[in-house]
């Protein structure tokens, strides 16, 4: 194929550029880095160059350079594994009474096989795959994207919903973010393709059987991206290239975290970090969570409680923890900052009504972080309060943001109505931060965030997952949760472990969903423990006025001995699993794949892997099956085919491709290890491994221990619990999938 240009062709080429133009529409097709074109069309005008998750694409290399060839009929582009067919028909249409033109889209792969196509126009019914609406008033248009819908294929993504659904298609969602919802439009096709929905815009998203739509409220144009792989993993792959990779994780994100609503003093918080560091246990993070602040938008320490900062950072660097502190993105109207934000216009601004968008603890507005300005006070005001004692890791908190009642129209921001371009917010919000940061010199940032846009999981971006409540019905969304947000490109993600609401400190059942998610949480990229447990604790000043309430204890030894036992041995599992995560975050880092992933990410042509949705993997060749119901004490797994699978717990070893009974008491989540990895793991259920490492062993082999001896379960354990390595290897075996969809 050849670059051709031909005045018979309504196609313009500019290079690889190629652009149609009538009926008042342009319609731009572009290469958009290896693999994958950028789509853009907008009314009566030229698209714009928006970055909002999309990076410039790299320079193709010799001989990777995509080609055009241009016909009467229109365009033909080809780039690397996929190829878009654009066809243009022109004719007088007897219902209108003049002359219309029409330009159609469809995307194949390197071997022909058509992955995508725009809506037909169904001959008499007229439908449009490109919809623009008017919106009467206003500069932009409401929009629908539609495509034909293969019935067959399976999808994943879409960020985070709170539902226990794993394959997607049937399934419709609103593009808007809320507390424990984050919304993020790429979604993972098993026939071979990852598609970007390139617009920050409220709407909805809908994959039926008859038809995929994308809906925007208001927009200035269509934008969309799409990549053709062969494998999940190569989908990621160009995914993280095109909207940017996640920072390698820092060494403090790899450990266990320590939080509960709320230590609401300094000597409180240093007493647990301190009887962490008695009892033996490891701990990386700890948490000073919300209104540690006088007013919301104060952004620094009340005196009366936290006296000396920079005293308790350095006495938490002595105990091996660091302190990371509660940032919310509101602004109370008694706050000191609250006039200078307002004269300087970084505040969001209500379009109608009252200019209050939250009431939490008194009214409140929102910063708007879509402001380059409001993110460089935000960041300055939190280096001086902050960042002076030590402080560099941060929890930005509210960041959807949370409006008392979402109506997103009533909202306006520096860049436009919240309707257009709303979904950002919760990315310039990790942005402010992680630039911030690194303009200072910082080398490793993490922040945690409670929301995430395409392109957060470049600005160090740790997402959990909200406010949510403390049931296994909970525990179960977080594990579909967990995988979505993977393929959505956020491998940086986390949950509240035993739920954030309504935890009874002394309730059995609680306990039973505790440890359960204190297993899952184990296993997670992130493990972090964290909730408003029951009963709450008033707080006063010392002249009587009231504070928030803190929650009740949520400490490791909180629960019970019983309890406390089985925490102490997974929180000892974490710190063994160091070596394995690093190198799994390693490869999000470097390539883009999930950290936590559902098994058809490594096992696409196990027609099987794409339907599991009570397993995950975490990296490469751990194998996690979580209880994820009241009073279960066995479990079936599943293991994919393609590999051997060795029970962590029993040392037994199964075929790929089938299912096994697995033993859960209380105490053990079911854990298989792939094609003999981590062969050091020699635990029993009724017996555990002791030793430590031995110095000197050869790394991702067999790891020599001491004292390598089964003991009975009743001894209290010094390392890890039986389900796990007492380390792991610094390199992972991989099985290269075969297929990208099911069998």
């Amino acid at each position: 194929m050849t670059d051709l240009t031909t005045p018979d062709s309504p196609v313009r080429a500019d290079g690889a550029r190629l652009t149609w133009r009538s009926g008042g529409e342009t319609l731009v097709v572009e290469p958009w880095g290896k693999d994958s074109v950028r789509v853009r069309a907008t009314v009566l005008g030229d698209v714009e160059d928006t970055d909002w998750a999309l990076l410039p694409p790299a320079v193709a290399a010799d001989g990777d350079a995509a080609r055009v060839e241009l016909r009467a009929d229109g365009a033909t582009l080809v780039n690397g594994g996929i190829r878009v067919e654009l066809t243009t028909s022109t004719g007088f249409s007897e219902i209108v009474g003049y002359e219309v033109s029409h330009c159609d889209l469809a995307f194949y792969d390197a071997d022909g096989r058509l992955l995508l196509r725009e809506l037909d126009r169904g001959g008499s019914l007229q439908l449009r795959a490109r919809n623009f609406r008017p919106r009467l008033g206003d500069d932009g248009h409401t929009l629908t994207a539609s495509f034909e819908s293969d019935p067959a294929e399976k999808l994943y993504g879409m960020g985070q919903y709170q539902q226990h659904v794993l394959d997607l298609k049937g399934s419709t969602f609103e593009l808007a973010h809320r507390n424990s919802q984050a919304s993020v439009p790429f979604v993972l096709s098993s026939g071979g393709y990852g598609f970007l929905w390139h617009d920050p815009a409220i709407g909805r998203a809908t994959f039926a059987r008859n038809r995929t739509e994308w809906h925007a409220e208001s927009t200035k144009q269509l934008d969309y991206w799409v990549t053709a792989g062969r494998t999940p993993a190569e989908i990621s792959r160009a995914y993280a290239e095109a909207t940017g990779h996640a920072p390698m994780m820092p060494e403090r994100g790899l450990g266990f975290w320590q939080c509960k609503l709320r230590y609401w003093n300094q000597e409180q918080l240093l007493e647990v970090a301190r009887e962490h560091h008695r009892r033996g246990l490891p701990l990386d993070v700890i948490v000073a969570d919300f209104f540690h602040w006088p007013k919301m938008g104060d952004y620094r320490f009340e005196d009366e409680f936290w006296p000396d900062p920079t005293a308790m950072v350095d006495e938490l660097k002595e105990l091996g923890a660091e302190l990371m502190v509660s940032v919310w993105p509101q602004v109370s109207l008694e706050s000191e900052n609250d006039s200078h934000l307002r004269r300087n216009n970084l505040l969001v601004r209500a379009d109608r009504g009252l200019d209050v968008h939250m009431s939490f603890q008194g009214p409140s507005t929102f910063l708007d972080v879509t402001n380059p300005e409001t993110r460089r006070w935000l960041w300055d005001i939190c280096r001086r309060n902050y960042g002076a004692h030590g402080i560099r890791t941060f929890w930005l908190d509210e960041a959807e943001p949370e409006y008392g009642v979402y109506d997103y129209d009533a909202f306006r921001y520096h860049l436009g109505p919240a309707l257009r371009v709303g979904n950002v917010y919760p990315q310039a919000f990790a942005r402010a931060f992680y630039e911030g940061q690194r303009a200072d010199g910082e080398t490793e940032v993490v922040n945690l965030v409670r929301c995430a846009w395409a392109g957060s999981q470049r600005y160090g971006a740790l997402v959990w997952s909200g406010d949510i409540s403390s049931t296994f019905e909970d525990l179960a969304r977080q594990v579909t949760a967990g995988i979505h947000m993977g393929v959505a490109g956020i491998p940086w993600f986390t949950t509240d472990i035993g739920g954030f609401h309504r935890g009874e400190v002394t309730d059995p059942a609680f306990h039973e969903l505790l440890v359960r998610w204190f297993q899952f949480g184990a296993f997670s990229p992130v493990m972090r423990l964290h909730g408003d447990r029951l009963p709450r604790q008033d707080v006063a000043a010392a002249d009587g006025s009231p504070r928030l309430p803190s929650g009740g204890p949520n400490e490791l030894w909180s629960f019970g001995e019983e309890v406390y036992g089985v925490l102490e041995r997974y929180v000892h599992l974490r710190e063994a699993l160091r070596d394995y995560v690093r190198d799994a975050m390693r490869a999000a880092h470097t390539d883009g794949q999930p950290v936590m992933r559902g098994l058809f990410h490594d096992f696409p042509g196990d027609g099987r892997a794409w339907d599991v949705d009570d397993q995950f993997l975490l990296g490469p060749d751990v194998l996690v099956a979580p209880v994820l119901a009241a009073g279960v004490r066995e479990r079936d797994v599943y293991l994919p085919a393609g590999a051997r699978w060795t029970d962590a717990a029993t040392g037994q070893v199964h075929d790929g491709g089938t299912t096994v009974r697995a033993a859960a008491p209380l105490d053990v989540v079911p854990v298989f290890l792939r094609d003999g990895a981590l062969p050091h793991v020699v635990g029993r259920t009724t017996g555990r491994v002791t030793g430590r490492v031995v110095p000197g062993a050869p790394s991702g082999g067999p790891v020599a221990t001491e004292s390598a001896v089964a003991e009975p379960a009743t001894t209290a354990p010094t390392t890890a619990p039986t389900t796990a390595p007492t380390t792991a290897p610094t390199t992972a075996p991989t099985t290269a999938p075969t297929a990208a969809g099911p069998a």
